[in-house]
C-alpha cells in the first residue's frame, strides 16, 4: 500500500497521468444485450502486468533443472540401452568407420593440410557428438565445404602470414567458431537457423558442389600443378580446358576410380530393384565401394610405385603419421583470428546451415524431432576440444548421414564405434595410406558432393511453390560460380531478408463483405434433414425456417475476391457505412503506415464527409481541403450523394501476434484523422480474434476497446454493447434438456413472428443470424443453458470473439446512434 502511494506521489511529480483512459462505467458495461450481466457470470478483463512479463521470461527453478538436464540428452536414453540397440549401432559405425576415413584425408587435403587432420576431426567429431546429440542419424565430421573455405583461408594465409603454419589457424579457427557456436546454443537461441530459407540452403550446397567438384578436376587430371585450383569455379574450368593437354598418368587413376564409383553405385541401385529381398546385403556393398575402389588403387598404387618411393609414376598422398602427433593446447591469440576474422562469419553460417539443415531433415525422414540449440551445443563443444587433437571445424556429413540413416543406427552411440574404426586406421594403417593415388580421392570428393547438387525436378517445385524465389537460387549459385562460396551465401542471405522486409512493409490487408453459405454433402444441405438442394431451394433466399441455424452461416471474404474464390458468388458490403478490415502480415511499426493508407484510401473513395459545412468560413478549411465553391461544391455534392457516410471499422487481428509503440500511435492518428472526417459523429472501432493480451492492453492504452463518448453525444442510453457467451456446466442434464426444448419452442414462437414482417433485406443482423432483432429478444423470456458466462471482458465491449458478433454489435450501435439522434434510421436488423 505504502508502495502504491510512493509511486502515484512520484507520478504526479513527473506529470504523468495514471489514470488517462476514459473507460467504461458499470451502465456502460450493462447496456442493453441478449445476455445482461445478470443472467451471464460477470467477468473483467485484467490487464497483463509487467511482474507477469517478467515471471514468463525468466526461469523458474524446475526449469533451471530441465535445462541443465537437457544440456546431456544421453541421459533420457542411456539407461535403456541394450543388446538390439547395439547391434544395429555396431553395423552403423563400422559401415561410417569405412567410409570417413578416406573421406577423412581427401577434405583433409582439400582444406590444404595434411592427411592426418581429417582423421583427428573425424574422430573427434564422433566420439564428442554423442554426448550432446538429439538426432541418432548425424556424423560430424570434415565436409566438403567447410574444408574448402579453410583451405582458403590457408592459401591466403601463406602469403601474409608464412611463419605460421596452417594447422595452427584452422585448430584457432575451429576453437573461436565452436565458442560463439556453444554460446547462441546455450542460451537456447537455435531459431536464428530459421532465418536462412530453404532456397538460400540448396543454392549454397548446390553452388558449393559445383565449386569443390570443378576444383578437384586438375587433381583427378593431373594438372594441378599448372594454375590456381582455388580460384573462381569459371575459371578453373577455362584453365583446366587450356591445360588438358599437360595431364599425366593421374588421369587414368582419377577418371577409372571415378567411373567405377558410379558403376557400382548404379548397379546396386538396378540390383536393389531387381532383387528386392536382397536390398539389405546391396546397399551395404554400395555404402562401401569408397572403400572398396580406395583400397583397390592402394594395391595398384603399390604394384606400380614400391620400386619408386621417391619418385611415384603418379601423385600419391604420402606419410601419414602414426598416432596424434599434432596433440596440443590450441594457439588462440589475437594475431592468429586476425588472419580468419573476416571468414569468420561464413564459418560459422556453414557449420550450422549443413549440420541443422541436414538432422532436421533426417529427423522429419526417422520421426523424432531435434532441438536445434542443443545440436548448437554439440557442434560447438566438438569443434572446442577437438583442436586439442589437431582438429579443424567439423559439421554434420550429409552423405555420410544418409549412409548411417539407412545401414539402421539405433542410437547416437554409434558414434563411438565409428571412433574405435578411426582410431584403429590413425595407428594400424598409416603405412598403407602412405600409396593412396591423390587422384582417387579427388574421384572421391567429387562422387561425394555430386549428391548435393539440387536437381532439376526439385527447382521446378520451387517454382511452383514460390516463382520469387527461383531468382535468388540461381543467384546463389551464379555468384558462387563466378565468385566464392561465401559470397554466394551472403547473396542468398541477403536477398531473402530483402524480400521478406518488402512482403512485410508492403503487406496488403483485405476488405471483407458476408456471404450467406451452405454447407452439403453430395445433393443434400447438412442440417436440413436431408433435404436435396434443389427442393430447398428457398434456402438460398432469405427464410426463416427453424432449421436455418444449422444449414446457413454467414461467413467473410474479401470483396475483391483476391483469396481466389468464385468470383461469381456476390460479396456484399457488410452494412452501409461499416468495413472490415483484416490484416495480413502482422501490424507492426515495418507495415502499419502502408496498412492505414490503404484503409483511409479505401474509405475517402467510397464515403462521403458527415457533414460538408463542417468548417464556418472558406478560410478555416485547411489547406490540403480547400472549401468547394460554386459549381465545384454542386459536382462533389452530386458525386457523392449516394454514397454512404463513414459509420464504423472492424478490424481483424487474427494474424497479428505483436503490436508496438509506432502501428498503436499511427492508428491513433487514422482515428483522429476519420473523427474528423465524421463529425460531429464519431466512429466506433471494433476489433475482432486478438489473441494476445499485450496487444489488448496496448490498444485500451490508446483508447481502443471501449466506445468513444464525446460532448456532443454524451448519452449512454444509445449503447447497446453485444457480448458472447458460452455454457460453463451441466449441458448434458436431463433438466437441462427439457429446458433447452422449452427455450426452442419459444424461440421457434419468435421467429414467426418476425417472418410475418415485410423483409428489408438479408444483412447480418444486430443480435443472431437467426433473424432475431434485439428487440424481440426483450420480449421473450429465454432462459440461459445451465449456466453461462462472458466469453471476453464486459470492460472491453468492443473487443470480440469472431467477425460475426464484431459485425453484430456494429450495427446494433450504428442503428441505436440513428434513433438516437433522431435520423429516422432503419430498425435493427434492416439494411437501408
Amino acid at each position: 500500500m505504502a508502495a502504491n502511494k510512493v509511486g502515484r506521489a512520484l507520478a504526479k511529480g513527473l506529470g504523468i497521468k495514471l489514470n488517462y483512459r476514459n473507460e467504461l462505467n458499470d451502465e456502460i458495461r450493462r447496456g442493453e444485450s441478449v445476455f445482461s450481466t445478470t443472467t451471464a457470470d460477470t467477468y473483467v478483463e485484467e490487464e497483463p502486468t509487467t511482474l507477469e512479463w517478467f515471471h514468463d521470461v525468466l526461469p523458474s527453478g524446475h526449469e533451471l533443472v530441465q535445462y541443465t538436464r537437457s544440456l546431456f540428452p544421453f541421459l533420457n536414453w542411456i539407461g535403456s540401452y541394450n543388446l538390439q540397440w547395439l547391434a544395429g549401432d555396431l553395423v552403423a559405425g563400422i559401415t561410417i568407420g569405412a567410409v570417413v576415413v578416406p573421406q577423412g584425408m581427401a577434405y583433409a587435403v582439400l582444406a590444404n593440410l595434411k592427411p592426418q587432420f581429417g582423421l583427428y576431426s573425424s574422430f573427434m567429431g564422433v566420439l564428442i557428438y554423442w554426448f550432446f546429440a538429439t538426432s541418432k542419424d548425424i556424423t560430424i565430421g570434415p565436409v566438403a565445404v567447410m574444408s574448402t573455405i579453410v583451405g582458403n583461408i590457408l592459401v591466403k594465409a601463406a602469403k601474409t602470414n608464412p611463419d605460421v603454419p596452417g594447422h595452427v589457424i584452422a585448430s584457432c579457427l575451429a576453437v573461436i567458431a565452436g565458442c560463439i557456436i556453444v554460446f547462441i546454443g546455450l542460451i537456447r537461441c537455435g531459431w536464428i537457423v530459421d532465418l536462412i530459407p530453404l532456397v538460400s540452403i540448396s543454392a549454397f550446397m548446390t553452388g558449393s558442389a559445383l565449386n569443390i567438384a570443378v576444383g578437384q578436376v586438375p587433381t583427378l587430371m593431373g594438372v594441378a600443378s599448372y594454375f590456381n585450383t582455388r580460384a573462381a569455379t569459371y575459371l578453373v574450368v577455362i584453365n583446366t580446358l587450356k591445360n588438358l593437354h599437360h595431364s599425366t598418368l593421374d588421369a587414368a587413376i582419377g577418371l577409372t576410380s571415378l567411373t567405377m564409383l558410379y558403376l557400382i553405385r548404379g548397379a546396386c541401385k538396378f540390383a536393389a530393384k531387381k532383387f528386392p529381398s536382397r536390398q539389405k546385403a546391396i546397399f551395404f556393398i554400395a555404402t562401401l565401394r569408397t572403400a572398396f575402389v580406395i583400397l583397390l588403387y592402394i594395391l595398384i598404387s603399390w604394384l606400380v610405385n614400391r620400386h619408386h618411393r621417391k619418385k611415384p609414376k603418379f601423385k600419391i598422398l604420402g606419410t601419414v603419421p602414426r598416432g596424434f602427433q599434432n596433440a596440443a593446447v590450441p594457439t588462440v591469440n589475437k594475431s592468429i583470428i586476425k588472419i580468419f576474422a573476416n571468414d569468420l562469419p561464413s564459418t560459422v553460417i556453414v557449420l550450422l546451415i549443413e549440420h541443422i539443415a541436414i538432422s532436421k531433415s533426417f529427423g522429419r525422414v526417422n520421426n523424432y524431432i531435434i532441438n536445434p540449440s542443443q545440436e548448437m551445443v554439440a557442434i560447438g563443444v566438438t569443434n572446442i576440444l577437438g583442436p586439442f587433437l589437431g582438429a579443424y571445424p567439423a559439421t554434420g556429413s550429409f552423405s555420410r548421414t544418409a549412409i548411417k540413416s539407412k545401414a539402421g543406427v539405433r542410437t547416437p552411440f554409434a558414434g563411438v564405434i565409428t571412433a574405435v574404426i578411426v582410431l584403429l586406421a590413425i595407428y594400424a594403417l598409416p603405412a598403407m595410406f602412405f600409396y593412396i593415388p591423390s587422384a582417387a580421392l579427388s574421384a572421391v570428393i567429387i562422387h561425394a558432393v555430386g549428391d548435393l547438387i539440387t536437381p532439376p525436378n526439385t527447382v521446378y517445385q520451387f517454382w511452383r511453390v514460390s516463382p520469387v524465389e527461383v531468382p535468388i537460387f540461381f543467384a546463389g549459385v551464379f555468384v558462387t560460380v563466378f565468385s566464392s562460396i561465401e559470397n554466394g551465401i551472403y547473396t542468398t542471405i541477403c536477398v531473402s531478408a530483402a524480400i521478406l522486409i518488402y512482403r512485410i512493409i508492403k503487406a496488403k490487408g483485405r476488405f471483407l463483405g458476408k456471404i450467406k453459405v451452405h454447407s452439403v454433402a453430395g445433393d443434400s444441405i447438412i442440417g436440413n434433414s436431408g433435404k436435396p438442394i434443389l427442393a430447398d431451394h428457398g434456402n438460398f433466399t432469405k427464410s426463416g425456417g427453424a432449421h436455418e441455424d444449422a444449414s446457413t452461416r454467414n461467413v467473410f471474404l474479401p470483396i475483391d475476391h483476391g483469396d481466389g474464390s468464385n468470383p461469381d458468388v456476390e460479396v456484399s458490403v457488410p452494412y452501409t457505412g461499416i468495413f472490415i478490415f483484416r490484416f495480413s502480415e502482422g501490424f507492426n511499426y515495418p507495415n502499419a503506415n502502408h496498412y492505414l493508407d490503404q484503409l483511409t484510401n479505401h474509405i475517402f473513395a467510397t464515403t462521403r464527409r458527415t457533414n460538408l459545412d463542417h468548417y464556418d468560413r472558406p478560410g478555416d478549411h485547411p489547406w490540403n481541403d480547400p472549401a468547394p465553391r460554386g459549381k465545384r461544391k454542386k459536382a462533389l455534392v452530386a458525386e457523392q450523394g449516394d454514397r454512404p457516410t463513414l459509420k464504423a471499422i472492424i478490424l481483424d487481428f487474427s494474424s497479428v501476434n505483436n503490436v508496438d509503440i509506432t502501428s498503436v500511435q499511427q492508428l491513433i492518428d487514422v482515428r483522429n484523422q476519420l473523427d474528423r472526417y465524421t463529425a460531429p459523429s464519431v466512429v466506433d472501432w471494433h476489433f475482432t480474434s486478438i489473441n494476445n493480451r499485450w496487444t489488448k492492453r496496448a490498444l485500451v492504452s490508446a483508447g481502443f476497446g471501449y466506445p468513444s463518448i464525446t460532448e456532443s453525444d454524451s448519452s449512454l442510453h444509445r449503447w447497446k454493447p453485444i457480448f458472447s457467451v458460452a455454457e460453463i456446466g451441466g449441458s448434458d442434464s436431463a433438466a437441462q434438456v427439457a429446458e433447452n426444448t422449452a427455450n426452442e419452442k419459444e424461440l421457434k414462437a419468435a421467429r414467426t413472428l418476425e417472418q410475418e414482417r415485410p423483409s428489408h433485406g438479408d444483412g447480418i443482423h444486430a443480435d443472431s443470424d437467426s433473424g432475431l432483432s434485439s428487440g424481440d429478444m426483450k420480449g421473450v423470456a429465454v432462459k440461459a443453458s445451465g449456466r453461462v458466462a462472458v466469453v471476453h471482458g464486459l470492460n472491453r465491449p468492443l473487443f470480440h470473439i469472431d467477425l460475426t458478433s464484431a459485425l453484430q454489435s456494429a450495427i446494433a450501435n450504428v442503428q441505436a446512434r440513428d434513433e438516437f439522434e433522431g435520423r429516422g434510421g432503419p430498425g435493427i436488423g434492416e439494411v437501408p
